[in-house]
């Protein structure tokens, strides 16, 4: 359940099965030289399995109930999730394991999704760096932890930009159009503020209700304005939560990761992982 995490929780969880899974990933490659799926890549599906299990009800809630406390500890915790993916997909011998595998008689026995995830397990390695000399490998590793830092500032800024921004309507003519679902969700928002009318935000529900419903064309005008320039230096919030930097940032960071890996830019890596 949601409501069993704590923030003080997801730290020290997050820690111990990232521990749990590179002790899986070394005690199954040091058990064998003859790999297969049974006795390597399904333990290691099922460890990152429970990994993600755990993180993705955290990245949520990050999303959706944000709070001091849960946003240290959801940063906390990226630097430590991009270094276990680059030191995992940046192994060398557990891309020669896989390589065994591919290039085994029992290949041709697995059916058509375990074919799948070990050929796209054999790209990653490659679009992790694995091929790459040393120095090059820690520059691919301080690319991928900064990227992640801020992704999560441009999330978080988006976040506050989002929720900063509200309009209190005092006549309920003023929202003509808007079904009653919307109206008593506005109505609600006010009321969570301790105020008296109807409260549209820039949360996606009334947003979308006021753009699709609402009669008044400058109450539509005013909405998608603000909507529409979050954490950016244009609209309402100019220059607050601004993202700007942050986004020039991360272009040039992926273009430099690109040309590390041999593309020419990020659309091309970008794309190594979506074409058909």
């Amino acid at each position: 359940l949601f409501s069993q995490i704590k923030p003080e929780h997801i730290e020290p969880a997050i820690t111990q099965l990232l521990d749990e899974a590179r002790a899986i990933v070394n005690q199954h490659l040091q058990a064998t030289t003859y790999y297969t799926w049974k006795n390597l890549v399904e333990p290691l599906e099922n460890a990152e399995d429970r990994l993600n299990k755990a993180w993705s009800p955290v990245s949520h809630m990050n999303s959706v109930v944000n709070s001091d406390e849960l946003r240290e500890a959801y940063n906390a915790c990226l630097p430590k999730l991009s270094a276990y993916s680059t030191e995992m997909g940046q192994n060398e011998q557990l891309f020669n394991a896989f390589q065994v595998i591919a290039k085994s008689d029992d290949f041709a026995t697995l059916d058509i999704a375990q074919k799948k995830i070990i050929n796209n397990a054999l790209r990653d390695f490659k679009l992790s760096g694995v091929d790459l000399d040393s120095g090059k490998k820690q520059g691919y590793k301080e690319i991928s932890q900064e990227l992640s830092r801020l992704a999560s500032n441009y999330e978080e800024n988006l976040l506050d930009a989002t929720n900063a921004w509200n309009k209190l309507i005092k006549n309920e003519q003023d929202l003509a159009g808007l079904p009653d679902s919307a109206m008593a969700g506005a109505k609600q928002a006010a009321e969570s503020r301790n105020e008296e009318g109807w409260m549209i935000t820039l949360q996606f529900p009334s947003y979308q209700a006021v753009m699709t419903y609402a009669d008044d064309r400058e109450l539509r005008r005013e909405h998608y304005e603000a909507f529409s320039t979050r954490a950016s230096d244009q609209g309402p919030q100019a220059e607050h939560w601004d993202n700007s930097l942050i986004m020039e940032q991360i272009l040039a960071l992926r273009h430099e990761k690109a040309q590390l890996l041999g593309f020419n830019n990020y659309a091309e890596l970008s794309l190594a992982t979506k074409m058909a």
